[in-house]
C-alpha cells in the first residue's frame, strides 16, 4: 500500500471519529428551572414564614472589606 493511500485512510478515518463524537456529545443549554418544572412541591408558605433569617453582620463587613481597594 501507498503511503499517500494510507494517509488517506487514515484522515478519513480520523475525520469520522472525530464527526461521530461531535454528533454524540450533547450539553444541556443553560435555562432558567422553575418550581413547576420539577416532580415535587416546594416547601409550603406557612412553613416558610416560621422562620425569621437574621442578617450576618461580620459577612457584611467581609464583604465590603473585600470590595475595598488596598491602599
Amino acid at each position: 500500500m501507498k503511503l499517500e493511500v494510507a494517509r488517506g485512510l487514515f484522515l478519513v478515518g480520523a475525520l469520522g471519529v472525530t464527526s461521530l463524537a461531535f454528533a454524540a456529545w450533547s450539553e444541556d443549554s443553560p435555562q432558567v428551572i422553575t418550581g413547576f418544572s420539577q416532580g415535587y412541591c416546594p416547601m409550603p408558605v406557612s412553613q416558610r414564614m416560621d422562620q425569621q433569617t437574621k442578617p450576618d453582620h461580620d459577612l457584611l463587613l467581609f464583604m465590603f472589606g473585600m470590595s475595598q481597594p488596598v491602599r
